[in-house]
């Protein structure tokens, strides 16, 4: 083949590649995503502080025999409405009731003894008025139904107690309520002042509540709240800071805070989770985000920003105090800003998202 044919070969074969590539249909670019995203800080000033607490009863009392002894009968369930007096449980009564029979006999013998020694002195003084003994004789047998009377004092005294440890075999509720727990049954030996029953007081109810450190200057009792039910957050319920702990609770660096329902109904049961809103007459800025906005990348605590062209870009975040509106964002994110607050797990960095704009917290 000659030079000139091989190059017309070689120029064929490559207009052919380039007219195939042409018609090689060209892959349609794909459409952003729709993203749910939220505009950070238009509600970043709070007039109140909102934490979240648990239902609980002013009175929870754990009750529990004053003496040793084997249960024989539980007459109550967890759940069940006690009134106060009412007997819970009893202990075999077989010994204390014995030791109370022999307590009364030795009254009996004391109660002898010391009428004989009352009238042997009485006889004594006759005697002596007539000059028939001497005083030292009746000095003696004064000493001797002084005796008489403290021994029989003494006997008594020990009677009472065992009449009490007798009366101890039964247990009974100190006050109206509710039995929520119960830690012995029939057939079980108990030691004195070990638990048996749990009973709260259902008629006063509050809510306990964890507040930082940061927030104590604010409290004070007597302090005017507002508390909605997760069960029911439609309801609203006034409450009233009945205590404030002293001192903050070693592990999570918390004051307990009590706070008591005004006009608590039957939707209250303890153990339920409330919000409480502390009316502060002060403002707090802050920027808070919902926590489902939170992910991690590279390790580390972030949120997905979308600028104004919707691109998906990981940024870094410091995440502060959770609470039920969300959680803090102390640092890393600026209002007026826009999140990803679902799917975030899914995204990309430099993926396009088609924003879709949820109400501010």
């Amino acid at each position: 083949m000659t030079e000139n044919n091989m190059k017309k070969t070689i120029i064929f074969l490559s207009l052919t590649l380039s007219l195939a590539a042409c018609d090689k249909p060209i892959e349609p670019l794909q459409p952003p995503r729709p993203a749910l995203v939220t505009i950070v800080g238009t509600s970043s000033v709070h007039g109140s502080m909102v934490l979240v607490g648990e239902v609980r009863s002013r009175y929870e009392v754990n009750l529990g025999f004053r003496i040793n002894g084997k249960i024989i009968e539980r007459k109550v369930e967890v759940g069940s409405f006690v009134k106060k007096g009412q007997v819970l449980a009893r202990l075999d009564a077989t010994d204390t009731h014995l030791s109370a029979a022999a307590a009364v006999a030795d009254v009996r013998v004391a109660e002898a003894s010391h009428a004989l020694a009352k009238a042997e002195f009485a006889r004594q003084r006759i005697l002596f008025d007539k000059k028939f003994i001497s005083a030292s004789a009746l000095d003696m047998r004064e000493a001797e139904l002084k005796t008489a009377h403290a021994r029989l004092q003494q006997v008594k005294a020990r009677a009472d107690a065992s009449n009490n440890q007798s009366r101890y075999s039964a247990l009974v509720a100190d006050r109206d309520g509710v039995v929520t727990q119960i830690h012995a049954e029939p057939g079980q030996v108990v030691e004195a002042g070990e638990m048996v029953a749990q009973v709260v007081d259902t008629q006063q109810i509050e809510v306990l509540v964890a507040v930082p450190e940061s927030r104590m200057q604010r409290l004070k009792i007597g302090d005017q709240v507002t508390i909605k039910l997760w069960a029911d957050r439609a309801k609203t319920y006034r409450g009233e800071v009945r205590e404030i702990a002293p001192a903050a609770n070693a592990a999570s660096r918390t004051f307990d805070v009590r706070v008591t329902i005004k006009n608590a109904d039957d939707a209250i049961k303890l153990g339920m989770t409330a919000g409480v809103s502390f009316g502060q007459h002060h403002a707090i800025a802050e920027i808070v985000i919902p926590s489902t906005a939170l992910t991690q990348h590279d390790g580390k605590t972030s949120v997905w920003v979308i600028d104004e062209r919707g691109t998906a870009t990981p940024r870094q975040v410091i995440a502060g105090a959770y609470s039920e509106a969300g959680v803090v964002i102390t640092s890393g994110l600026q209002a007026g800003e826009m999140v990803a607050i679902a799917g975030v797990h899914t995204l990309i960095s430099g993926q396009k998202v088609k924003p879709k704009i949820e109400p501010a917290l």
